[in-house]
């Protein structure tokens, strides 16, 4: 049998390595869950140019009124399937596995949407692009994560900096303080460097317009 100074040694030992490996664990973890995020959003953009394809290379809007009703590129109503769902009906895709945020009763999970540029903004008589307008596919940010607000919560159209609602359409760093971004020729990358900050973890893509406008 062992002594009672020999388990305390034990004990003792097994204590630190788990305070050792814990953090080495959580990172670990951490940086899986970034590179499924990468992989849902490079998926929610080929849902995307399937869309186009579909409509005459005119991208799906950012949102529409229909009645009572708000149809999104997400969801209609915050319930309900949304524009891109035909296009990428696994569930799994619309779910971050790192956002943990309030969603205000909406069924969106952290991703969101270049709605300044790309989706358009009904209610500011901006239209939803064509790919033939974008000049720059492979710097304009289509797909993000997004979140505003201490704490942060959960929004779905990505805002640039000149944009009037920008402080409630940022990006949320929240992978090992990286985002996630889809952008328009549809590579995904992540993104580290955070501009124009709201919150420690959320801001935007670049100080201006850079990654965001059609040019």
């Amino acid at each position: 049998g062992f002594t009672l100074i020999e388990l305390l040694v034990v004990i003792s030992v097994i204590t630190t390595l788990a305070a050792v490996l814990l953090p080495t664990f959580a990172q670990a973890r951490s940086s899986a869950q970034r590179t499924a995020c990468l992989s849902q959003l490079r998926q929610l953009g080929q849902a995307w140019a399937l869309y186009a394809s579909d409509c005459d290379d005119h991208v799906v809007p950012s949102y529409y009124p229909s009645g009572s009703s708000e149809v999104a590129w997400d969801f209609t109503d915050g319930t309900q399937p949304g524009l891109l769902f035909p296009y990428c009906k696994e569930n799994r895709l619309w779910r971050c596995p790192s956002f943990k945020g309030r969603t205000w009763g909406r069924l969106y999970t952290g991703y969101s949407y270049n709605a300044t540029y790309v989706g358009g903004d009904y209610w500011a008589n901006k239209p939803p692009a064509s790919l033939s307008v974008i000049a720059n596919p492979s710097g304009t940010a289509l797909f993000a994560d997004g979140g505003y607000g201490q704490p942060v919560m959960g929004q779905n159209y990505l805002r640039a900096p000149s944009d009037p609602l920008y402080m409630a359409g940022t990006v949320h760093f929240r992978h090992l303080e990286s985002a996630c971004v889809t952008w328009t020729d549809l590579h995904a990358t992540s993104q580290n460097q955070i501009y124009r900050r709201m919150t420690p973890l959320t801001g935007a893509l670049s100080a201006d317009d850079t990654l965001y406008d059609l040019q």
